[in-house]
């Protein structure tokens, strides 16, 4: 498993390439000859970069879902609707594929951010507005999340 940190601003060419910041760049080299998976995010209008090991067990935990359960099918499709298979070419660019670019509403200034394991893609816009609503219910979003009284880990 992969612990990325860091967030970036970017820009797209008019083909949707973007140069993958070198910090960022050096963190994916022990993942990137194997690709990366692109997909819509769930929550937010964003994109999402998986290296193929986490998107291969991300994929044998969805494949354990009963199929014959039509939630769990309309589930698989909606999650894996729009994933391409996406690489970093000679230079260290992304291609973002037009589809994808539309629905997150990126055109040509980005935030790339890491979340833990994999990366966002995000309109910069779109990105400081998110942010910006979130900054008012972080703190309790932090304790219902993170705050497990009984938790020995003393993470703080």
């Amino acid at each position: 498993m992969v612990n990325l940190i860091g967030t970036y601003e970017c820009k797209a060419d008019v083909k949707g390439r973007v140069m993958v910041p070198a910090a960022l760049k050096k963190q994916l080299a022990s993942v990137a000859s194997s690709g990366f998976i692109i997909k819509r995010a769930v929550f937010q209008p964003c994109l999402e970069l998986y290296p193929m090991e986490e998107w291969n067990a991300l994929m044998a935990k969805m494949n354990s879902l009963n199929r014959f359960n039509r939630k769990n099918v309309d589930f698989i499709r909606r999650f894996t609707a729009g994933v391409k298979h996406v690489e970093l070419d000679a230079t260290g660019r992304l291609n973002i594929p037009k589809d994808l670019a539309n629905f997150a509403g990126i055109t040509k200034e980005i935030t790339i951010s890491s979340a833990i394991n994999i990366v966002e893609i995000w309109d910069k816009a779109k990105y400081e507005q998110a942010i910006d609503d979130a900054a008012n219910d972080f703190a309790d979003l932090a304790e219902e999340v993170m705050g497990d009284a009984n938790a020995s880990d003393g993470l703080s």
